[in-house]
C-alpha cells in the first residue's frame, strides 16, 4: 500500500491503522457462530462439541494473525477446518492470512467457500468485497458492499461504509466516496482510517475548514500518527494558523523524528 492519496486513489495511511482495519476484518470474521439467529443470547454452550474444538482454533489463528504471524495463523486455521469443515468463520479468516500473504487465488478460494456455505454471510461478503478491491476489481466489490448493506440486522455498517469509501477512492470516484465514508463516519466517529482518508480527500479538494474539522480531532486522540500530523501541518498552513503548524510540526518532531514526514517538515517540503 501507499502513504497517501493522490489522483483519486487511496491505501490505508499507515501502519497502525492498516492493523487496526485487520483487527476489525478478523474481529467480525470469528465474531459469528455458524448458528441461526436466535431470539435468546448465543452462549458457548449453544455450540457442539466439534465446533468448540474448532472455535478455539479459530481465535488462536486470529490472535497469531492480529500479531502478524500468518504462517502460525493459517496452521490453527487448518486444524479448525479439520476438525469443523463447515465452520464459515474459519474459511472468512483463512481468506484474510492467504490476503496477508499475498496469495489471492487461495483468498478467493476461501472466501467463495465461506459463501457457498451461507451466500448471506455478511462478514464473509464485506472481507471478500475488500479483497476485490485489493485486487482491483472494483465492479465486483461495490455488489459485495452493496449486499451487505442491504441487510437492515448487519451490525457492522460503519466498517462496510468505510470499506466501500477507500474502495470508491481507488476506484477514482471521489464524490462517491465522500458519501460513504461520511456516512461510516457519522455510526463511528472514532475511526482513525475514516478520519484521516475524509481529511485527505476534501484537502485535495481545497475544502481545509472541513478538512481541519476531521484532522484535529484525530491529532488530539491516541490514533495520530506521523501523517495524521504531517496533513494537519499542511491544512493548518493553509487556513494561516501559524501557532497550530509550529505546535504539530513540533509533536510531529519529537514523537516521530525519523519518520518521512518529518524530514519533509524540516525541509519545509510542504507541496511534494
Amino acid at each position: 500500500m501507499t502513504n497517501s492519496v493522490r489522483s483519486g486513489t487511496v491505501a490505508l495511511a499507515s501502519m497502525v491503522w492498516s492493523i487496526l482495519l485487520l483487527i476489525m476484518l478478523v474481529g467480525c470474521a470469528s465474531s459469528s457462530t455458524g448458528l441461526p439467529a436466535r431470539s435468546d443470547m448465543v452462549t458457548e454452550s449453544d455450540q457442539t462439541d466439534v465446533r468448540q474444538r474448532a472455535s478455539k482454533r479459530l481465535e488462536l489463528a486470529v490472535a497469531y494473525l492480529q500479531e502478524g504471524k500468518p504462517i502460525f495463523a493459517l496452521d490453527n486455521i487448518k486444524q479448525a477446518l479439520t476438525t469443523d469443515p463447515t465452520y464459515i468463520d474459519a474459511y472468512n479468516v483463512r481468506g484474510l492470512i492467504y490476503m496477508k500473504l499475498n496469495d489471492p487465488g487461495l483468498a478467493e478460494e476461501s472466501f467463495r467457500r465461506a459463501l457457498s456455505i451461507d451466500p448471506q454471510d455478511s462478514d464473509a461478503l464485506n472481507n471478500f468485497g475488500w479483497f476485490l478491491c485489493q485486487q482491483s476489481r472494483h465492479v465486483e466489490s461495490m455488489q459485495y458492499f452493496t449486499k451487505v448493506l442491504g441487510n437492515p440486522r448487519y451490525v457492522g455498517r460503519a466498517k462496510t461504509l468505510m470499506n466501500q469509501g477507500l474502495c470508491q477512492l481507488k476506484a477514482g470516484r471521489p464524490v462517491d466516496a465522500e458519501h460513504s465514508l461520511l456516512r461510516s463516519f457519522e455510526l463511528d466517529a472514532g475511526n482513525p482510517v475514516t478520519g484521516y482518508n475524509l481529511a485527505l480527500l476534501l484537502f485535495q479538494r481545497g475544502d481545509f475548514s472541513r478538512s481541519q474539522f476531521y484532522l484535529r480531532r484525530l491529532n488530539n486522540s491516541e490514533l495520530a500518527n506521523a501523517e495524521s500530523l504531517w496533513l494537519g501541518i499542511k491544512v493548518e498552513r493553509r487556513l494561516g494558523n501559524r501557532d497550530a503548524v509550529a505546535q504539530l510540526g513540533a509533536q510531529l518532531k519529537k514523537r516521530y523524528p525519523q519518520s518521512v514526514e518529518s524530514s519533509a517538515w524540516e525541509r519545509g517540503a510542504f507541496d511534494e
